[in-house]
């Protein structure tokens, strides 16, 4: 597990490509701007890379204080279409606890798309409960 950040050759060629295939309407050039303001607003971007050195996996944390506690919120998570089911999310899972714990955090939250039942499956068979519903509303420019 390696902690990226924005402007290296890594984040370019590992963690970009991954995070876009989990948002395929992010260009590599909104990727970039993207990295750079949330990795300002605190966003940590941890790569997970096989024995060959291919980057397999991501995870983009924070930690943040709520009225509920202390929490790690992971904004994305996603493995390589090309290695799911082989482990590489349970492993980032796993560092993403290490690092809560570290942090002083009480626990780990996520939102998931209601469409993503894969993700859905991943996150309850990781012992991660269904505990709110995330609300949303657009905002358009002018209105």
């Amino acid at each position: 597990m390696v902690d990226v950040a924005p402007g290296s050759a890594a984040m370019a060629a590992d963690v970009g490509p991954l995070i876009r295939q989990l948002r395929p309407a992010l260009t590599a050039e909104g990727f970039a701007a993207f990295a750079a303001e949330a990795h300002a607003q605190g966003l940590v971007f941890t790569a997970a890379y096989d024995g060959r050195g291919r980057c397999v996996g991501v995870a983009t944390h924070r930690v943040l204080a709520t009225s509920r506690g202390r929490l790690l919120f992971v904004d994305d998570l996603v493995t390589d279409r090309a290695v799911r089911s082989a482990g590489v999310g349970g492993r980032l899972m796993a560092e993403l606890e290490e690092r809560a714990r570290r942090a002083g955090c009480a626990r780990i939250e996520l939102d998931s798309g209601v469409t993503n039942h894969g993700a859905h499956r991943f996150y309850h068979t990781a012992r991660m409960s269904i505990v709110a519903l995330h609300f949303a509303r657009e905002i358009r420019a002018g209105s």
